[in-house]
């Protein structure tokens, strides 16, 4: 067991905690994971997975463990932080800083969601619903709005849009994702051409046709095409 170490600070000392906000494509509309307080403050309410950090935890470990905790989802999450909220009235209970991340979910993922720890529910909410339609505890629609602000301005140099869909995709359902992502329409013939022309796609030679070419994302080729100054959109 790890020693404590002594405290010798002579300010007071915030509290930290960490959010995680999973954004997933279902039904054609980009959702969120939210959970729905079970505890005050705020009780009844939704809002995103998180809590404290615990003295022995590094961030990252803190914020997979309250997502474990709270929804039951864990393993090989894409996840990388978001922003730091520190307004002095975020928390009702006092001063405390929150750390918060982002991750993007598959749809084949977002059915393992479960509800647990201090949440008495927790699934998948469209982002438009989301946001101002449902009373958010805490400043949870300000770290939505930021989440997705960042979301839609790495999708033209990352692959993160290639993480909400299935190993295998059509060339249709990669710019229905940008779509629904950046709220906008998108010409065909041109997101087509530039995706296929950067070469960052591998077709896949076996199985069914019946809904056109299927693709994986080749990570090699994309890092590859990122050091040449790649740009998606």
């Amino acid at each position: 067991m790890a020693t404590a170490k002594p405290h010798c600070y002579d300010y007071p000392r915030p509290a930290l905690t960490v959010d995680v906000l999973l954004f997933a494509v279902l039904d054609e509309r980009l959702s969120v994971l939210l959970i729905q307080r079970k505890g005050e403050p705020f009780r009844d309410r939704w809002a995103i997975p998180g809590g404290f950090v615990e003295m022995n935890e590094d961030l990252e470990a803190a914020a997979r463990r309250e997502l474990r905790e709270e929804t039951g989802l864990s393993g090989d999450l894409y996840i990388e932080q978001l922003y730091t909220f520190g307004d002095p009235d975020r928390d009702p209970r006092g001063r405390t800083i929150s750390v918060a991340y982002y991750g993007l979910v598959s749809a084949a993922d977002t059915a393992a969601v479960r509800s647990g720890d201090d949440a008495s529910d927790a699934r998948w909410v469209p982002l438009d619903q989301a946001l101002g339609n449902l009373p958010l505890a805490f400043d949870h629609e300000q770290v939505l709005q930021t989440g997705l602000a960042r979301l839609r301005g790495k999708l033209d140099y990352t692959a993160v849009g290639f993480e909400l869909l299935p190993e295998t995709f059509t060339l249709s359902a990669l710019q229905q994702v940008y779509e629904i992502i950046l709220g906008r329409p998108l010409d065909k013939r041109n997101f087509r051409r530039k995706i296929v022309g950067l070469h960052i796609l591998t077709e896949v030679t076996d199985g069914p046709r019946t809904r056109g070419r299927l693709y994986r994302f080749n990570e090699a080729q994309f890092a590859a095409a990122r050091r040449h100054g790649l740009k998606l959109l």
